[in-house]
């Protein structure tokens, strides 16, 4: 069997990957993103489909030296980057740099460390899902558009060092909305009636909804006195009882 390099994104869990596969498989670390968009300009040709212009980060040239020269030294790579969008993009960008063909099935993808899951997902490799890798992507684009053009707009209008984005510049538009509809919000009266009504069976508690077939609105106490008066000479009987199954399902956990 030939040599295998497996790549992942952290060391600590390069470490750990390592002592459960053999001897024919080398791990190392990514360390993360090793390509972006450049710092100095928008990086997105808007003009050409949004074509992202992508250079290797400052600071990540040994680390991209060194895969290099163990991905030349291995038979076959496998990009083992985390389980999600992000990921997939890392894949994407490591087979780019070290040259890889986008159409062999080197992508791992596990989402738990134990020697049984880590030996039969190696055994497993699919291709690199390009439709994630473009989400993840469109995802970084509208990162780049919305910051790098709005931010300075801030800076001029209103304050130096204050910053528009993809996620926290909508979410400040729907508090700045809502904040506006709490503010010219009318309060209006109402009143609702509870009774607890006593029969064979026991007890049970009834709400009052409808008068005549029409659903009732009290606004003021005077209403609410003369439907208390009107309900208190009234006689009561039950008319119908239905009985039904219900199923509620658990909350899901906090994740």
């Amino acid at each position: 069997m030939g040599k295998t390099l497996v790549i992942v994104e952290s060391p600590a869990k390069a470490k750990s990957i390592s002592k459960f596969l053999s001897k024919n498989y080398t791990v190392k670390a990514s360390m993360g993103h090793l390509r972006d968009l450049p710092k100095s300009q928008i990086g997105v040709d808007i003009d050409n489909d949004f074509e992202p212009k992508y250079i290797a980060i400052r600071g990540r040239g040994e680390v991209v030296k060194e895969l290099k020269a163990a991905a030349k030294a291995a038979d076959k790579v496998l990009l083992a980057s985390d389980p999600d969008r992000e990921g997939e993009a890392i894949a994407w960008h490591l087979a780019h740099l070290l040259g890889l063909d986008l159409n062999e099935s080197s992508r791992v993808e596990f989402h738990e460390i134990t020697k049984p899951t880590i030996q039969k997902a190696v055994k497993n490799a699919r291709k690199i899902d390009m439709h994630r890798v473009d989400a993840q992507q469109a995802r970084r684009v509208l990162d780049r558009l919305v910051g790098y053009q709005l931010s300075p707009l801030l800076w001029r209008k209103i304050k130096k060092g204050l910053s528009a984005g993809r996620v926290q510049s909508v979410a400040v538009r729907l508090i700045c909305d809502r904040e506006e509809e709490i503010r010219v919000f009318e309060p209006v009266e109402y009143w609702t009636l509870a009774a607890e009504c006593l029969c064979d069976g026991g007890s049970f508690v009834a709400k009052l909804i409808h008068k005549l077939g029409k659903k009732i609105t009290i606004s003021s106490q005077q209403q609410m006195e003369m439907v208390l008066k009107e309900l208190k000479a009234a006689q009561y009987e039950i008319k119908e009882i239905k009985t039904k199954e219900k199923k509620k399902q658990p909350a899901p956990p906090f994740t």
